[in-house]
């Protein structure tokens, strides 16, 4: 038996620059922390001949291509597992939310497959191998963020060259400012589940384009993804939550999925209640919402509440994808 541990993440600047229509332009760059909500995979040898996947529903099936599960279909292929397995996954936050949790999934899967093979692998192959089984092979209008945090883990910076090379630096944060920043970060779960693939492909197309404005506000999200950086380092987590309000307006700019009357509501009484700046995680259209408050936080509890909105708390998590039981 195996169990793989993965992280998903939340985004604190830079994100969407990860995406290749841009950064194979421009270069990428975003800062990003992965959360102590996990996506984790149970795997043993399977006693009866086939396959045995459960999710959201439960497959058994005589091959690997037979699997309907795309990432555990060609995460199989791709490790080259030769045994009958049984895998069995369980999430901590629900899929369509906005957290990474596709790209988690494969991580974890791509991790356990691994270690069940004896294989030894770095952080970046197994984010990398993530990245290529959901770009490349299933063709999912995503970046690089999600697979990179949930492989690291941490709070890290992510610079992308043109040609897709990743590089990743640890932000240095003192444990001031790191109990400071999850103490006064609130996570609120919409209800809203959302195709992050249709709002990823229009901001995609959009870009492909050339059409200005998207182009226009593509770089000044990666200009805060650096500015967020500086804060983030100088301890000055006021002037980080106004810069989460300005990413999510420039980001309101990519694409009219990314956020609705709904959405904006939420946010206009989240602001006259406490909240410095936030935004919805991930492409937008619902899922969750983040904001920084400093020292309101009950206060926006309590509005967030009225308005029907599930709080999430959460720490930091700085171990990445992990094996956390191998029988």
């Amino acid at each position: 038996m195996i169990i793989s541990r993965t992280p998903v993440r939340l985004p604190l600047g830079g994100g969407g620059t990860d995406i290749a229509s841009y950064y194979s332009r421009f270069g990428g760059f975003f800062v990003s922390a992965a959360i102590d909500k996990y996506n984790y995979i149970a795997l043993k040898r399977r006693f009866e001949d086939g396959f045995r996947v459960s999710y959201r529903e439960t497959e058994i099936v005589a091959s690997v291509d037979n699997i309907r599960q795309p990432i555990i279909r060609e995460a199989l292929k791709l490790v080259g597992v030769r045994d009958y397995l049984e895998i069995v996954s369980i999430a901590d936050v629900p899929g369509r939310a906005g957290v990474g949790g596709s790209s988690s999934y494969a991580v974890g899967a791509l991790n356990a497959l691994h270690s069940y093979n004896r294989d030894s692998v770095s952080r970046q192959a197994l984010a990398e191998e993530a990245c290529h089984i959901e770009i490349d092979v299933l063709k999912e209008p995503i970046g690089k963020q999600d697979q990179y945090v949930a492989a690291f883990g941490g709070i890290n910076c992510y610079e992308i060259e043109k040609e897709g090379t990743v590089h990743v630096s640890v932000l240095g944060l003192s444990s001031h400012t790191v109990a400071e920043l999850e103490g006064n970060l609130l996570l609120f779960y919409t209800g809203i589940k959302r195709n992050a693939s249709k709002i990823l492909g229009q901001i995609k197309c959009n870009e492909e384009r050339g059409i200005g404005r998207v182009i226009d506000s593509m770089h000044k999200i990666k200009k805060i993804g650096y500015d967020v950086r500086d804060a983030l380092k100088s301890g000055d987590l006021h002037r980080f939550g106004e810069l989460m309000d300005l990413h999510w307006q420039t980001k309101k700019n990519l694409s009219d999925e990314v956020s609705n009357d709904r959405i904006d509501q939420i946010y206009e009484v989240a602001k006259q209640n406490g909240a410095v700046g936030g935004k919805i995680m991930g492409a937008g259209g619902g899922g969750f919402f983040v904001f920084y408050s400093g020292n309101q936080k009950e206060k926006l509890r309590n509005a967030m509440s009225r308005h029907g909105l599930r709080e999430v708390r959460f720490r930091f998590d700085f171990e990445g994808s992990k094996i956390v039981l191998n029988l």
